[in-house]
């Protein structure tokens, strides 16, 4: 199943003709003609009821997909925080701050789209990719807590954290199923959300106000939810391409890519509840 996520596409996180594809597929046929397990190197053999040696010296593991997503996530908080430090976001300075800020979402996208359209993962893309989005979401944040609500990014980073969990946990647990059906639901309601979002970012900037008034009020807490259950949606498909890779050899590296989408994910939830607990407080 090829995924959803622009970053795992690119490179072809699917199963195909049984054979995890796009990754050293002569390896694979050769070793399929001696080895019935070649094409899943953590299958089972029936007569043993022993798990098979993986094929792939280098293959991706959990320990690679856990370190690089730690070391990419942590250059984002780390950056995000030396940002709410050192841009200030005072009356006097306000202006500045956002203008950085803003300025380091915009290259932080170019990154992401560059990356998402390489063959290969880049550590210096991802990882730059996740030092200048840490910028934008610690002057974002600084200015929300410092100006309309104090206390919630702490609440945001909270919800952040239990969306993960409890969507880590249902898919373990097996109560979300990750198919074809799911795939073209997630992709087809996230597409309209996105549009609707562009609509209503548009009419602020040429109308004024909040535009269509789709991100405050009870709308906002509406689209917010919504927003929140798309990027839930999207970490069960994270989830499944990394079990994928796991289970069908992907190369080591790709483990870079899997950081890159998980990454790209949590800060879309951690935004929307953001705004979400900014409205619940009351003084949006």
């Amino acid at each position: 199943m090829r995924s959803s996520n622009p970053v795992f596409s690119r490179r072809g996180f699917s199963r195909d003709n049984g054979g995890y594809a796009g990754f050293d597929a002569q390896h694979q046929q050769a070793g399929a003609a001696t080895n019935p397990y070649a094409t899943n190197p953590y299958a089972t053999d029936p007569a043993t009821g022993m798990p098979q040696a993986p094929v792939r010296a280098n293959a991706m593991t959990m320990d690679d997909v856990v370190s690089r997503t730690g070391m990419t996530l942590g250059v984002l908080i780390l950056t995000a925080a030396l940002s709410w430090i050192l841009l200030p976001v005072d009356p006097a300075n306000l202006g500045k701050s956002y203008a950085i800020g803003i300025g380091a979402a915009l290259v932080a996208f170019v990154l992401a789209m560059v990356q998402s359209f390489k063959r290969k993962p880049v550590p210096a893309l991802i990882l730059g990719y996740a030092a200048l989005e840490g910028v934008f979401l610690g002057v974002i944040s600084a200015a929300t807590s410092t100006y309309l609500s104090p206390g919630v990014v702490i609440q945001a980073v909270m919800g952040t954290m239990c969306v993960f969990a409890a969507v880590l946990l249902a898919y373990k647990m097996g109560w979300i199923r990750v198919n074809r059906r799911f795939t073209g639901f997630v992709m087809a309601a996230a597409m309209g959300f996105i549009l609707l979002m562009v609509a209503n970012s548009l009419f602020a900037i040429f109308g004024g106000g909040d535009g269509l008034g789709f991100r405050s009020g009870g709308l906002g807490l509406l689209f917010g939810a919504i927003g929140v259950i798309l990027g839930a949606c999207f970490l069960a498909l994270d989830f499944k391409q990394v079990e994928d890779g796991l289970a069908y050899g992907a190369p080591r590296e790709e483990a870079w890519l899997a950081a890159f989408g998980l990454t790209l994910t949590l800060v879309w939830i951690y935004l929307e509840m953001l705004r979400i607990f900014q409205i619940l407080s009351g003084d949006d």
